[in-house]
């Protein structure tokens, strides 16, 4: 498909008069944006849009089965909690941090259904990363499973934050409530009905940044549907270029999604979660990441679609392939998170029997939307990430500040109707990203004759490990804690598996031994698990610099993959 064709189809749809159509509006800040002018109100509008599937399962878990009613109805009774009880206002933030349970789901769902702020927390995070992120959003709640709950009790009662517990043996206590205890006490509760704006604060969402803490980027409710319909208006595209009416969602054909990925990413929060349940399909949540068990529930369930990073779809293919299972109900493989291989995309449908790949590129501050690309383009192009959307623009900046010719690669530059409208209380933070409208994304990319873009670098200081955003910096702050450590820098070195894997040098203090175990548990203490480095290099000379003092960390990472 050419870009002439392609945008002649968003034209056509987007038009006066169609569902998708696009008008230019003023949104919060000033900016003039590309909008749908029929897209809804605020998030609360997907939850009562859903009340005509009724009984439709939204959600499996192990054996556990929750229809869009009994989401809405634990939403409605959550809600209640949160506003009578503990006291939360609409602009308030709540605080969830769990396991992809289908309580995160309600947890989530609960606050932005009376005009408060969902924030969710990575799951992975340590006691003390907890305790940064209630304290940086000003968290009035916490809604939290048992697991994680452990890292941070003993840190509440100086925190004065009230938790609400899930899946947990305990009793409830002064400061924390028990989830299944609030739901079964609760009276039957509808959804409250509230007016917003759709430049309304609705969510938050912390990404790893290439200095120390991570930041709370903070989206409205326009951001984030207006990414939802981006990808359902990209859909209608390539429906409409490849001449085929697809079926009606949910009622001539429910699409069942398996999960696998947490929640507090975009790809699953906007794409799997917010997309699903907009158009009223089926998520399998996962308790893990295991390729055994998702080739199972796939065949067991006739999942339709899965979207996951390419290390893990990856797995799936691989596994696949190796035992022969061409699992025939998929018919679709979508990525994020990270670049796919070219290979991997080749391999999907010479392995699985009905999928077509899909991917894009979009970041957490973007709501995970950019550019998309998908089936036959893909297939085409292995290597590129698309188009850009329809409600955004993209510059591809150069080293002066200019815009870089076609083919040559630049700092990519975006704006538009998705993107957040800054961090959480780092007006700093905010002005550095910002210019003049134009998010700084890091990215490096150029696009071709055909608008395809291609990403192939980053400027940014970050390992993306299988997906998760890994800070340096933090890595480094963290390492610089543990005892007998003189100098460290952390970075990233290819893997085959993972993409990218974090490994850390380290230049003892003199006379003092260090072991990679010793330093991994420490570092436990700071970090979650995923950010611990999992090859450290221990070297007695000082590391090398430039010019300018800072370590000279292209050289240290040449070192390490050429050894």
């Amino acid at each position: 498909m050419s870009a002439a064709e392609h945008w002649q189809a968003v034209a056509e749809l987007t038009a006066p008069g169609q569902d998708y159509e696009i008008v230019e509006q003023t949104v919060r800040g000033g900016l003039v944006c590309r909008v749908f002018k029929n897209a809804p109100g605020s998030l609360l509008d997907l939850l009562t849009a859903s009340e005509p599937w009724g009984d439709l399962i939204y959600l499996r878990y192990r054996g556990e089965e929750y229809s869009f009613n009994e989401v809405r109805s634990r939403t409605a009774k959550i809600a209640r909690f949160l506003r009578e009880r503990l006291n939360v206002g609409r602009g308030d933030r709540v605080a969830v941090c769990m396991r992809n349970y289908p309580e995160w789901v309600v947890s989530f769902f609960a606050p932005i259904s009376f005009g408060a702020v969902s924030v969710a927390f990575n799951g992975w995070w340590s006691g003390e990363e907890i305790e940064y992120g209630l304290k940086d959003c000003g968290a009035k709640a916490l809604l939290i499973d048992e697991e994680r709950l452990q890292r941070i009790e003993g840190r509440l009662p100086d925190l004065g934050v009230p938790a609400v517990a899930v899946r947990t043996p305990r009793t409830p206590t002064e400061r924390i409530a028990i989830f299944d205890e609030v739901i079964a006490a609760a009276d039957e509760s509808a959804l409250p009905a509230i007016e917003s704006d759709p430049d309304d604060d609705a969510m938050m969402l912390y990404t790893s940044g290439s200095t120390g803490h991570p930041k709370g980027a903070i989206s409205t409710h326009r951001n984030v549907l207006h990414a939802l319909l981006s990808w359902e208006l990209e859909g209608r595209v390539a429906s409409k270029l490849a001449n085929i009416t697809p079926p009606v969602e949910p009622t001539e054909a429910q699409y069942r999604l398996l999960v696998s990925i947490p929640f507090f990413h975009v790809t699953a929060s906007h794409v799997c979660l917010l997309g699903g349940l907009r158009a009223g399909r089926r998520l399998t949540l996962m308790h893990k990441w295991d390729v055994e068990e998702a080739l199972d529930t796939i065949e067991r369930e006739k999942i339709t679609h899965f979207t996951s990073v390419p290390t893990i779809t990856g797995d799936l293919i691989r596994a696949a392939r190796e035992q022969g299972r061409p699992l025939p109900s998929l018919l679709g493989i979508g990525g994020g998170g990270a670049h796919r291989p070219a290979r991997q995309v080749l391999e999907t449908v010479e392995v699985l029997q009905n999928a077509l790949p899909g991917t894009g590129w979009g970041m957490t501050e973007t709501n995970a939307i950019g550019t998309l690309i998908r089936n036959q383009n893909y297939l085409r192009h292995p290597n590129s990430s698309g188009r850009c959307s329809a409600v955004l623009d993209m510059r591809f900046v150069g080293t002066d500040g200019n815009d870089v010719p076609r083919g040559e690669p630049g700092e990519v530059w975006i704006r538009g109707t998705s993107v957040i409208r800054g961090y959480w209380n780092k007006p700093e933070a905010t002005a550095k990203a910002f210019e003049n409208g134009w998010l700084k994304t890091g990215d490096i990319a150029y696009i071709d004759e055909d608008d395809f873009v291609f990403f192939v670098d980053r400027i940014k200081d970050i390992v993306i490990r299988g997906g998760e955003n890994i800070s340096c910096g933090a890595v480094e702050d963290a390492l610089y804690k543990c005892a007998g450590v003189a100098e460290a820098v952390a970075v990233g070195i290819p893997d085959e598996r993972l993409g990218e894997d974090l490994a850390a040098v380290v230049v003892p203090e003199p006379g003092v031994e260090l072991s990679a175990a010793e330093l991994q548990e420490e570092l436990r203490k700071h970090l979650a698990g995923f950010e611990v480095p999992s090859r450290i290099y221990f070297r007695e000379e000082p590391l090398p610099r430039i010019a300018s003092g800072k370590f000279a960390k292209r050289k240290i990472r040449a070192e390490l993959t050429s050894a």
